[in-house]
């Protein structure tokens, strides 16, 4: 793996928890806790590689369709990760942000959220960015609606609305977009995960359930970017935007 050039930033789609249980006969909670055991593992590694960003889908606006007793465990699991984790990554100099909106969240999530952003804002390493009933559409629509209300206070003008500007009204702003996608349990979909930010990150599917997924499979995928040539629409290739 050349360490020159190690994405700056990946971003996960963690699938196959509940079909990782179901294929040991176990409830689908032991596939979710498994699951973030795998996070740990992901954090870890990316801080060690030197990764700027680690974007990882937690929890989709689809998934309040799911059983309720499903749901509460993970906001419990949520709340104990946070509330085992933030001091460590403090000393790993780790920050972490979140994009999607966790009103609707229980005021003990919330503020475990809240408190462990706080606590690690100054940190300047490796940036962990929790999807937390997070949608692509409704990021994107809630952007529209933004900049709606700045054009209509006259706080700019529309003709000067470009890709840049829509970005600074998105979850990621001030982020750098993906350059490489990881999506576990051979699905091969988007899931409405980053549809804006992932338009030139290259895509690297994996069969393994999200519970298997290691970090030298981690090392695999970063290989297999790092073999793709890059042309964001140029004649030449190109590894990476400078």
């Amino acid at each position: 793996m050349l360490e020159k050039d190690i994405p700056k930033h990946i971003a996960i789609i963690m699938d196959g928890n509940g079909r990782w249980a179901r294929k040991r006969g176990l409830h689908r909670t032991e596939g979710h806790r498994r699951g973030i055991k795998v996070v740990e593992d992901m954090i870890e590694e990316a801080a060690r590689l030197g990764i700027k960003v680690l974007s990882l889908y937690a929890f989709s606006t689809e998934n309040w369709i799911r059983p309720k007793s499903e749901i509460n465990m993970l906001f419990r699991a949520l709340d104990h990760f946070l509330s085992r984790k933030t001091t460590q990554m403090i000393k790993n100099n780790i920050k972490l942000r979140t994009m999607g909106d966790v009103d609707s969240f229980p005021a003990s999530t919330k503020k475990a959220i809240i408190d462990s952003k706080e606590k690690t804002k100054h940190c300047s390493g490796l940036i962990v960015n929790l999807a937390l009933n997070y949608g692509s559409r409704p990021e994107i629509l809630n952007a529209v609606k933004e900049i709606t209300k700045e054009v209509l206070r006259g706080a700019f003008d529309l003709k000067d609305l470009n890709e840049e500007k829509f970005s600074q009204f998105l979850y990621t702003k001030d982020l750098l977009d993906p350059d490489l996608l990881i999506r576990t349990s051979g699905e091969v979909r988007l899931s409405n995960f980053m549809l804006w930010q992932l338009s030139y990150a290259e895509l690297y599917f994996c069969k393994k359930f999200w519970p298997d997924f290691t970090k030298e499979d981690l090392k695999l995928a970063i290989e297999d970017y790092q073999n793709r040539e890059r042309r964001f629409g140029d004649i030449d290739a190109r590894k990476k935007i400078v």
